[in-house]
Parts: structure tokens; sequence; C-alpha cells
């Protein structure tokens, strides 16, 4: 029971820092709608994918990429944890390593929920309605940020700068996203860019989002599901590991 008060004790914490961060919510909003509004009317006046407007077809990726960018950003925080000498405090209560880690994926897990939400409440003004599919729609995500989460924080574990978490950040978010089938369809591609995007987790949250959206997938559910709880398992194992070699 311990362990599950001092999670919980965990997450609130993190929650209440997102909630001061206005700032943080504001950018959220923002550079998804900048990506839909202008690179997908932009775009979509010249494009049309399956009779499909290409802003439509934009829009589950853009849902992708705010849990792909702000999930694997969460984890800097670690490091500004660490020169607060708040995770000291922590780590000096009766609690496994572990569970503090869990503690943080919920709360990453909520800070990326809250940001989702706010860019789907806009879905009906670009022509989607998601209706009975959210439900679906919020257990694949919350899988996904998972390993997500998970990633950003193994990196802040490791790293010992907001300069290299940054580095580190940019060189393993922009090929997973690029090459996620974001911003085009997975059919008819040269074989070598096919084979980076079948080992891409975030191809199949993607894949997912469009499927539960719109009806244009190009897999099938049940192999989404499956690559990424497999993605997240392995995710929250490493993750923990690396948290719990961190130096302080």
């Amino acid at each position: 029971m311990s362990e599950l008060i001092g999670m919980y004790a965990i997450w609130e914490r993190e929650f209440k820092v997102f909630l001061r961060e206005k700032s943080r919510v504001i950018a959220s909003i923002i550079n998804p709608l900048f990506w839909l509004v202008i690179f997908g009317t932009g775009l979509g006046s010249h494009v049309t994918l399956s009779g499909t407007n290409y802003q439509v077809f934009l829009y589950p990726g853009i849902i992708v990429m705010t849990c792909l960018f702000t999930s694997m950003f969460y984890g800097v925080y670690v490091l500004w944890d660490k020169r607060l000498d708040f995770l000291k405090e922590v780590l000096v209560a009766p609690l496994y390593r572990s569970t503090i880690f869990l503690g943080k994926v919920l709360g990453g897990i909520t800070d990326a929920i809250l940001q989702v939400i706010i860019i789907m409440i806009l879905a009906p003004f670009f022509g989607i309605h998601l209706g009975w599919n959210l439900i679906p729609i919020f257990i694949f995500l919350v899988v996904l940020i998972t390993g997500l989460v998970s990633v950003g924080l193994a990196i802040g574990s490791i790293v010992e700068s907001p300069e290299a978490f940054g580095l580190i950040n940019s060189m393993i978010n922009f090929p997973l996203f690029f090459l996620s089938g974001a911003l085009f369809p997975l059919t008819d591609l040269p074989k070598w860019l096919t084979f980076f995007t079948r080992i891409n987790p975030v191809t199949y949250g993607v894949d997912a989002m469009r499927t539960l959206m719109l009806g244009m997938g190009t897999f099938n559910l049940t192999l989404d599901f499956i690559v990424l709880t497999a993605f997240a398992v392995i995710m929250v194992i490493l993750g923990t590991y690396a948290f719990s070699k961190m130096k302080i």
C-alpha cells in the first residue's frame, strides 16, 4: 500500500507542475495547429489521398506527433529534479526506484493525454467525428505514450545536461516522426523506406489512429496493439533499469 501511495504522490506532484506551466500547455496547442492549418492547408490544396482531404489525412498523425514530442520531452524534468535536489529528497523515502519511475511515467501519460484532448476537441472543425471510437483511441494512445515517456525518462536518467538531452531527443524524435507515416501513406514506398517504417513503433500508433479515426489503416488493429504493447513493456523495463542506475 505504501508503494501505491508513494506512486500517487509522485504522479500528483508531476500533475501540479504541469498545471503551473501554462506556456507549455499553450505551446502544445499551437505547434499541432501550425502543422494542421499551415502545412495541412497548403499541401492539402494540391493533394488528396483516396478521395480524402490531406488535412483530414494528416490529423491522426498530428495527434501522434503531439504524444511523441510531449512524451519524449518529459524526460528533461529528471534533469531539473536532479539540479533542484528534488530527486535526492524522493530517493531517501522508503520506496523502490521502480515505484518512483512508474509514478513519473503516470505523470507523463497524464500530461500528454491532457494535451491530446485539447487537440481532439478541435476534431469537428476539421470534419472528423470520433464518436464511440474515443475509448479504443485513448487505449492505444496510453499504451504508445507509456513507451515514449519511458524512453524520455531513460534518456534523462543517463545524460548529465539539458543540452545533451535536447540533442539526443531530437536525434530520436524526428526520425520516429518522419518515418511513421504521419505525413504520407505507407503504400508504394521504396523497399528501404518501407523497412524503416515497419521497425518504427510510432508507425503502428499512427496506423491505429488513422484506422479508428478515418478507416484508412494499412495494418490491422490487432497487430498495432501487439507491437505497441511490446514496445511499451520493453521500454518500461529498460527505463526502470536506467532510472535505478541513475547517478544523483
